[in-house]
């Protein structure tokens, strides 16, 4: 498969070259112990310890949004079930302190610079984004594609790193870090979505139909669940052009030391297609090999039952 190549000199890069991944020298980290004390040993509730400014508050913040970036008093006020008074001076403190801004009409607002900056200090402080980064970029740089890290927020996915392609031909897709996008019509999704349970899954989706992006889109938690097991099996998934026409992804999950899927590993291709089976098969390897890399860096205990596990050591023999 083709994947990179070099206008000028009429060379083409092969994603067999990628560097290997030795997968059975990687340390296994330990869990850590648990050290949250249970603060209601005491018979109380949690609810008890609430702050209920604060947590409104918070709750106005929560309610902004990519496709709802701007919000007055009455609406928010009407969502949270607090009286306008008291919504706009929590409106007037959270913009005092910088966690929103007034928008093009000075009735509404929009986030401020002070949530951005708690929003880089977390992710800063995950430990995933630390391991995941080099390890994106050492895929960009092996298949020429701009590469991803996602996590699941409920019931969108959250980009957390990225490595972008170098190449112009390859760099028409710009995803920024925090951008979201629906769990359950996108394969990111589909995979992060892999642990839970038919039940946990209806909890999560209590709708009788789910809301169509495409003609792809599951329709319902049965189609979806589907989906989500067909993925668990491969041990990876694929999308072509099935949520953004133009782009097709191939995606793996990223597990932590108890086995849990934490996160995603992606790499975008700007076409609709990714070719036959033989064509996308280097590439399919080569985003589970990078999955793998940064489960083991989490702590993961490698199993051959895993099939992600299975692809990237097909990786590993391909280049020695």
């Amino acid at each position: 498969m083709t994947i990179k190549k070099d206008k000028t000199a009429g060379r083409e890069r092969s994603l067999s070259d990628q560097p290997s991944i030795a997968l059975e020298n990687f340390p296994v980290r330990q869990g850590n112990e648990d050290l949250l004390a249970d603060l209601n040993s005491d018979g109380e509730t949690s609810s008890a310890y609430l702050v209920p400014g604060l947590e409104r508050g918070l709750r106005i913040l929560s309610e902004f949004s990519a496709r709802e970036p701007e919000l007055g008093a009455p609406e928010l006020s009407k969502r949270i079930g607090i009286p306008r008074t008291t919504t706009f001076r929590l409106l007037q403190t959270l913009e005092a302190l910088g966690f929103l801004e007034r928008g093009a009409s000075d009735r509404h607002f929009k986030l401020g610079v002070a949530v951005l900056r708690l929003g880089f200090e977390y992710l800063n402080s995950l430990e995933l984004t630390e391991v995941g980064t080099p390890v994106l970029e050492r895929l960009r740089d092996a298949t020429g594609l701009s590469t991803h890290l996602l996590i699941r927020d409920q019931r969108e996915v959250v980009f957390v790193a990225k490595a972008q392609a170098r190449e112009p031909m390859f760099s028409s897709v710009k995803v920024h870090v925090g951008t979201r996008l629906p769990a359950h019509a996108t394969v990111h999704g589909q995979i992060l979505l892999g642990d839970l349970t038919r039940e946990e899954l209806s909890q999560l989706y209590p709708e009788r139909k789910l809301e169509g992006f495409t003609d792809q889109t599951p329709p319902t938690v049965d189609e979806l669940y589907k989906r989500i097991r067909e993925a668990a099996v491969l041990g990876y998934a694929v999308s072509e052009a099935s949520f953004e026409r133009g782009i097709s992804v191939v995606t793996a999950p990223v597990r932590d030391q108890t086995g849990s899927i934490v996160a995603t590993v992606t790499a975008t291709v700007p076409r609709s297609d990714l070719g036959n089976l033989a064509e996308r098969e280097p590439l399919v390897i080569a985003v589970c090999g990078a999955a793998i890399d940064v489960s083991v860096r989490l702590g993961y205990r490698l199993s051959v039952d895993d099939p992600t596990v299975r692809l990237a050591q097909r990786a590993t023999l391909t280049s020695r």
